[in-house]
């Protein structure tokens, strides 16, 4: 079944989580135990109403203060899609929460209160939405219920966003708007009967509805090498498999490949899932790769079609964004972890600090603070193979580790 992860944001009050909380409400994805635990909750703050964000946020302090501070990652299916959304706090204090959890995902959803319309936060939801190239956003206007199901208050906070549209760097994206009244429940995951001047999907149909190709920044076959396999038995003696997790496209029998760092050619002779064979090894899979020739691989080295090889360098420009009460500072030694490649890299220089707002940038930056995100130049102690993360988000996306503590730091993307 295919699996769609979507990355949501919204500022406090946006009702972000009680949307996902409506979700799976409607898709009958809560479970008994949490369902009355939320009847029972509801009951003792004397609303009227169903609270659906206990089912989202966890976190004692969440609870309390009524707002998202963690990421938490939530689970649901029906019988076309699964699908795991990225409940991410929306406040400025908690940009490199929203980074992490919008990182992976093929999909987001950017609640607009239809009170307040777009606002500053608006702008920063779109933005990092922008720089990790999500191909899919939904607009959702929630609390519709508040303003009187409005169509003039809708096709007004409408416009306002396709200003904001104007300044993204990033074309490809789709972006569609649905007016939703998440405590009710109304263009969720049923049509509401209080928008008849809505004729568009729902919420869940939109979603169903993704062609998940489309959706997916697929980029070209990569196979960073995990684990070489050389089984110590007298079956398999002469074995010697590579094994990984396809990145990227496909990967086929017969196949002419690269190794690198060596440049070595081969074809691949064999695909193995555990004691299976297979001709493709498709997207996202884990699968052992066999060569027709004896070529010296490891750990951390890759294998990739010939003729389409990443960029090999021992230096690269990204954006960055900073995770650490620590400031990152040109001169300052971090490892960079590219996947299962590890190495030392040296700040080289901190171009500017972009202004998450739109609103530009900062050249003059003595050093990153904490949820600070900037254009950095790094340099490395050995060649890494990497790609733009616009044209490949795995290949061309790191995080960096502190030397000393061995905490991650800061989250990067490659430039073109």
């Amino acid at each position: 079944m295919e699996v769609l992860k979507i990355a949501t944001a919204g500022s406090v009050d946006d009702g972000k989580s009680t949307l996902i909380g409506r979700l799976l409400y409607d898709t009958k994805s809560l479970t008994t135990d949490k369902l009355e635990a939320i009847e029972k909750t509801s009951k003792q703050k004397g609303y009227d109403y169903l609270d659906f964000s206990l089912a989202t946020d966890g976190l004692v302090a969440e609870r309390e203060q009524g707002i998202t501070i963690d990421v938490a990652h939530i689970y649901f299916s029906t019988a076309n899609k699964s699908y795991i959304i990225a409940d991410t706090p929306g406040h400025v204090e908690y940009t490199r929460n929203m980074v992490t959890g919008a990182s992976t995902s093929q999909a987001a959803i950017i609640l607009i209160d239809a009170r307040k319309g777009v606002i500053e936060q608006t702008n920063r939801h779109f933005f990092i939405n922008n720089l990790l190239r999500i191909k899919e956003v939904v607009i959702a206007i929630n609390k519709m219920d508040l303003v009187d199901f409005s169509e003039e208050k809708y096709n007004a906070i409408k416009v306002d966003f396709e200003e904001l549209m104007s300044k993204r760097d990033y074309k490809d994206q789709k972006i569609t708007f649905i007016p939703v009244s998440a405590l009710k429940g109304d263009n969720v995951v049923n049509k509401s009967i209080n928008m008849p001047w809505y004729d568009g999907e729902t919420l869940l149909e939109h979603l169903e509805g993704l062609n998940m190709a489309a959706v997916s920044n697929v980029g070209t076959p990569r196979f960073p090498v995990q684990y070489v396999v050389r089984p110590k038995t007298d079956e398999h003696h002469d074995f010697r498999g590579f094994a990984g997790k396809v990145y990227g496209g496909e990967l086929s029998v017969g196949d002419e490949v690269i190794a690198l760092p060596s440049q070595t050619k081969s074809k691949i002779k064999e695909i193995y899932f555990y004691n299976k064979k297979y001709q493709t090894a498709a997207r996202r899979s884990s699968v052992t790769i066999t060569l027709e020739d004896e070529i010296n691989l490891s750990r951390g080295d890759m294998l990739v079609k010939a003729g389409d090889l990443p960029t090999v360098e021992k230096q690269f420009t990204a954006t960055i964004s900073w995770m650490d009460s620590k400031k990152l500072m040109t001169g300052n030694k971090y490892v960079v972890q590219h996947g299962v490649n590890k190495v030392l890299a040296k700040v080289d220089n901190i171009h500017h600090k972009i202004r998450p707002d739109y609103s530009g940038i900062d050249e003059e930056v003595d050093g990153l603070g904490m949820n600070d995100i900037a254009k950095v130049t790094f340099k490395l102690n050995k060649p890494i193979f990497y790609d733009a993360f616009v044209d490949h988000r795995t290949n061309g996306s790191f995080i960096l580790i502190d030397t000393q503590s061995n905490n991650t730091v800061g989250a990067g993307f490659i430039a073109p």
